[in-house]
Order: structure tokens, then sequence, then C-alpha cells
């Protein structure tokens, strides 16, 4: 993959651990888990009490006191979180000059509750008496569209929907628009939010831990371990601020990472190999972009609690590290401390990465105690560790979709 290189200058973040980049990273590394009881609805038809729900979510502290009504949780996440990552790149509306800004979105269902909500009024009431709010966010670009009103982004808007992968195709999908010169800063990460709808949904496909609807099962996720039976549902929305290196460093902006490769790969589930795409989409990672200097420092992977993906993300990554020999690499997995954030999640992933390659601290695993015989990651670990960043130390996040996508993203220190 040639054309400009591609760094990351600004970090925006909202999550059950809080909004700043460094406070994210330092619960992390404490083994802080945000995934507790869920009080944004009723959740006693769910099998696990719990979910990683922000509390308290006030977007006036990020948007202030202008009118938010148009706005659904979704679009205040997004658009709380474009607020954090333009003002810490410093490209606030101010500093632009007539540069024009792009977004990429990664989202699963963007606002399930808005669309379940506008049926719900349609059916009950009629037509004539749906919210016309509820209809201009029922869609799945809704959120990326606000956020480009709010903020005066007028480049290229785009939503990328690949379920639990979508964080980082919108990543690498944004790097690609740069290197490739159609757009010279992008906006790029993910959303989700909490909801009833879609947490109901799981919970009755059996995804959810906690085993038993209105058991005393405390439902929390452990990523990796022989014990685990599903995953959490969680929220939050993230955005790394990409550029240009060239065009960063003449206006001296702090450069957290470069975006050294991405690879995305895809198998039926039903009949295909998750394990073989994923390993595939590490050396397509490995491949692009003259990655393959670097020596590969860790990894976070997307494993959330659940019993086949976790299988297949750890044989993937084991696959395709191997033949560069850096199958014992160290492995986090911190969908144990936020649960499954869907779009939010790869982007949660990448800005722990770019901490642990800014201070060389990678955090553990909570709760994980004894993996599945045969485990081929000797990496994971409970506990948070120390590593070496060498000078273009590379970091590995990975995804599996339980829809047949899979993604790779590396990055590398500055």
């Amino acid at each position: 993959m040639s054309g400009r290189e591609v760094v990351v200058t600004g970090l925006g973040l909202l999550s059950p651990l809080g909004d700043s980049a460094d406070a994210f990273h330092e619960a992390l590394l404490v083994g802080e888990v945000g995934v507790k009881p869920i009080e944004l609805f009723d959740s006693s038809l769910l099998t696990t009490r719990n979910g990683g729900e922000i509390r308290p979510f006030e977007p006036e502290r990020y948007l202030g006191e202008r009118n938010l009504r148009p706005l659904d949780r979704t679009s205040r996440l997004l658009i709380s979180a474009a607020t954090r990552a333009l003002e810490d790149s410093g490209w606030t509306e101010g500093a632009r000059n007539g540069t024009e800004l792009s977004l990429a979105v990664g989202t699963t269902y963007c606002s399930m509750h808005t669309i379940g909500e506008f049926d719900r009024r349609g059916l009950k009431l009629g037509p004539n008496y749906v919210s016309p709010f509820d209809f201009a966010n029922s869609v799945i670009n809704a959120a990326a569209g606000q956020a480009a009103i709010w903020h005066k982004l007028t480049g290229v808007n785009s939503t990328l929907a690949g379920g639990e992968t979508s964080g980082l195709q919108a990543i690498a999908y944004g790097a690609d628009l740069i290197r490739t010169g159609q757009a010279d800063v992008v906006l790029a990460g993910g959303v989700e939010e909490l909801c009833f709808e879609s947490s109901i949904a799981y919970s009755r496909a059996g995804r959810l831990c906690g085993g038993e609807v209105g058991t005393d099962d405390d439902g929390r996720p452990v990523p990796f371990d022989r014990g685990r039976d599903g995953f959490a549902p969680g929220e939050g929305a993230g955005l790394l601020v990409l550029e240009a290196a060239e065009a960063a460093e003449a206006r001296g902006a702090k450069i957290y990472a470069r975006i050294a490769g991405s690879g995305s790969a895809f198998a039926p589930r039903r009949n295909g190999d998750l394990s073989a795409a994923l390993a595939r989409a590490i050396r397509t990672a490995w491949a692009s972009n003259g990655a393959g200097g670097g020596a590969l420092l860790c990894v976070a992977s997307g494993a959330s609690g659940a019993r086949d993906l976790d299988a297949w993300e750890a044989e993937g990554i084991a696959r395709g590290l191997e033949a560069r020999g850096a199958a014992e690499a160290p492995v986090t997995a911190i969908k144990a401390n936020l649960g499954e954030a869907l779009g939010a999640s790869g982007v949660f992933q990448a800005m722990s990465l770019i901490a642990t390659l800014g201070d060389g601290r990678l955090p553990g695993i909570p709760g994980l105690q004894t993996t599945d015989e045969g485990f081929p990651l000797s990496g994971a670990s409970a506990a948070a560790r120390t590593v070496a960043v060498a000078p273009g130390a590379l970091a590995l996040a990975t995804a599996i979709s339980a829809d047949g996508p899979v993604m790779a993203l590396l990055l590398a220190a500055p």
C-alpha cells in the first residue's frame, strides 16, 4: 500500500471508564471494570443485569446549551467524542483556515432505540403520530450526518457497518482516504449506544453472559477464560484524528502513532473458517504500507467472552503471527472492562494500544484464570505488564464479527 504516511494527531472518547484518553488508560491498567448493573433501562428480561453503560452521560458538558432535541443518544455520544477529538488535535473550527475535515464512523446498529420507538409509536398510534425527530435518526448514517452538521465537517462522510469490526474498518478506511489523497484530515472511529432493543435480541440469541434469565449470576464477561459464557452489552464513542504525516509535522501537531497497515477478510460463519480469515487479514496488514520492518509489541484482541468467537480469534491471531515468530506476544482484551461496544470497540482497542506505545504499559484481562485446553496465545494474562517500546514498534488490534467480517489494524510508535 503506497501513498502518504498517516498519523494520529487527536483522541476523543466517551466510555464507561471516562472521557479522557489518559484516565481511560489508567483505569484499564488497574483492572477497573465498567460493566455494572444497567440503569438506562429495565434489564430484568436479559440473562445479565450488567452492561458497559456511560453514566452519568451529560452531553451538555461537551455540547453546551444548544438545542439537543433533534439528537438521540447515539448522535450525542458521537458528537461529544468529536468535540473531544477536535480539541485534542487542535482542529477547532477557528483553526481550520479552509481545511476540509472528513468523517468515517463505524457502527453496527446506530440508533436502534430510536428505530424501535419510531416503529412502536407508528404501530400503536398510527403514522400521523410518529416523531419527525425519530424519523431523522432512524437510518444507520444518522449519527455521522448529525456530527458533520454540528461540527461543520464538509469532507467525505461515510458510515461503515461490519458488526464488531466496524470501528477498525472505519480507521482503516479513513487512513486509505488520506493515503490516496481523497482527504487531508479524517475523524475516524465508531459509536454504539446501549439499549434494550439490541440487548434483548442478543440475550434471546444466547449471546449474552449470565446463564438464565432471573438468576443471580452477576453476568460479567471474561474473554478467553475457560468458564466464559457470553459477552455483556456496552456502549461508547471514540474518534481518532488522522492526517498526513508531513502536514501534521508542518503544523507542529502532537503525533500519537502511525497507521502502519490494515487487512480485512470475510468467512461465512456457517461454513467458513473465521480463524483462517483473521490470519489472512493479519498477514495482509503486515504486508501493507511497509509494516513488516518493525517488531510486534503487543496485541489488543476483540475477544468479548463469547465461547465461539473468542476461540476463533485466539486461533486466528496465533496463525496470523506464527510466520513472524510473534505468536507469544503479550495480549489484552479490554472488553472484559468495557463490555461489547460493537462499533465503538475497535477504536477503544486502538486507543489502548496507542497509550501502550506511548508509555510501555499494557492492561491485563480482569478475571482471566484458566484458558481452554490447547489455548494458542501464551501472552494472555490477567495482570497488567510493562513492555519495552523500541522505535517503530508495532501493535496489533483484531476483531471478528459473528456475521463473518474480520479485521486487523497495525499501529506503530511515532
